[in-house]
């Protein structure tokens, strides 16, 4: 059953029942002011009649006249004795020698009752005629339901037939509404279904009703979904292709080395070093896939505690001078003294990284400049070399993961994997901080790395 088809049930169900309260409601309200009419024109029978009646000295009852029942012609009235003979009727009872309420005649109690006289449906009210503590006789005054019965009737027929022809209109209006409220579902899984067999999550889902109601949310939020996906599989397709060539080179190199010594039956150096070194890179990549994996899932945890990051960036410049030998000049700058909260070898990790690639990329005899400053509650690192620079075009994307912006495919064996810049950059977003590049082609690169000090 469709899920339209079970509101339009569930509002016309809704709709009866509301329709029954009501109708239930009306019909006992109805019912009850004809009868309190009807009970209310007996009641003042009564009362005429008992104002005329007499007892004589032997205590026999003695209605003097009835009073005129013109104004209720369908009204009945019979005066019973004792002895269980009737006193005295009005002429429009007929021939009828039974009491109007056989049940209650011998009651002794004033009481309203239905009765049926034949076919006649009356309403009857009974009371007692004493004299003092002593009943002397039952006088019965009845009226006729005929016409009461009839409006009851007419009334419940009329809400039948108006409930029925409300829920079905209902019924009806609900199924045409759903249908204009529940299109874009429809369309929404239409969409899906052309997605699913298509493969294609470049597809988008039109909607060209109101944008601030549940559907409109659900449409844009089912759309920014599938942009998420589509982005995410295209970085599937680019990273499995990235590291499907970043493999096969190495494990190429590799196999023509092991294919050179078979056929020579000797391991000579050259081909044994070509082998470390293209293991060494297979080791590398391995490595940086698995540190991203782990930052990604959450398994690769930060170990935070006080870092004196001018100590650090000393150690890092150090270290680095050793590497750059008389290739490049690394300076050290301004450094202030700076005090952060965050893990030191990962830290150290990111500065190694930077100031690697930009000893690398640095032509012979340029400089690498690094610095360290406070800026209002802030360290700022700073790591600037005069190589070459980025492309303008590229600089939105080297922090992606093996994004260089070498085109080229071939690699030096210094060169890395794209990799190294994607860590340094989550680490530092991982730490509170950010790292930024302003690159100028021909006038070398900058990043600047920041971080909230430790109060």
């Amino acid at each position: 059953m469709s899920l339209r088809l079970r509101l339009t049930l569930l509002y016309s169900t809704f709709m009866a029942g509301i329709l029954l309260i009501f109708g239930m409601a009306v019909f006992i309200l109805v019912n009850v002011i004809l009868l309190n009419q009807v009970d209310t024109m007996l009641a003042g029978v009564v009362r005429d009649i008992t104002q005329v009646t007499k007892v004589n000295s032997v205590g026999e009852l003695n209605v003097i006249s009835l009073p005129p029942l013109d104004m209720t012609s369908n009204a009945f009235v019979q005066v019973w004795g004792m002895d269980g003979k009737i006193v005295s009727t009005t002429p429009s009872i007929g021939t009828l020698t039974e009491p109007l309420d056989p049940i209650n005649v011998k009651s002794g109690q004033t009481i309203y009752s239905d009765a049926y006289a034949g076919t006649a449906h009356l309403r009857v009210l009974t009371v007692p005629l004493q004299v003092g503590r002593h009943t002397i006789g039952v006088l019965q005054v009845g009226a006729s339901l005929t016409v009461v019965d009839a409006t009851r009737n007419t009334l419940l027929t009329i809400m039948v037939s108006v409930a029925v022809i409300a829920v079905l209109l209902a019924g009806l209006g609900s199924w045409i509404l759903l249908g204009r409220a529940l299109s874009p579902l429809e369309t929404i899984t239409d969409a899906v279904d052309q997605i699913n067999r298509a493969d294609d999550l470049s597809r988008r889902i039109p909607y060209l009703g109101q944008t601030d109601n549940e559907v409109g949310d659900l449409v844009e939020s089912f759309n920014q979904t599938l942009e998420r996906l589509e982005s995410l599989f295209t970085s599937q397709q680019r990273f499995l292709a990235d590291v499907s060539h970043e493999l096969r080179t190495p494990l190429t190199v590799i196999k023509g080395n092991v294919d050179l010594i078979r056929r020579m039956k000797v391991a000579d150096e050259e081909s044994l070093s070509s082998i470390d070194q293209e293991a060494g890179r297979l080791t590398r990549l391995v490595g940086g896939l698995l540190m991203l994996a782990q930052a990604e899932s959450g398994k690769l945890t930060l170990n935070l505690r006080p870092v004196e990051l001018d100590l650090l960036l000393t150690e890092v410049f150090t270290e680095m001078r050793v590497l750059a030998g008389s290739k490049v000049h690394v300076h050290l700058n301004e450094i202030d003294q700076v005090l952060v909260n965050g893990d030191r070898d990962r830290l150290k990790q990111v500065l190694l990284n930077l100031v690697s690639n930009a000893i690398q990329y640095t032509p012979q005899g340029g400089d690498v400049y690094l610095s360290l400053a406070k800026i209002s509650d802030q360290a700022r690192i700073i790591i600037r070399d005069t190589g070459p620079g980025i492309p303008a075009e590229d600089v939105p994307h080297i922090f992606d993961r093996f994004y260089r912006a070498e085109k080229s495919r071939t690699r030096s064996q210094t060169s890395g994997f794209g990799l190294g810049l994607s860590i340094a950059h989550w680490i530092v977003e991982h730490h509170g901080g950010q790292i930024k590049v302003e690159s100028k082609e021909g006038k070398g690169t900058t990043f600047a790395i920041w971080l909230t000090l430790l109060k």
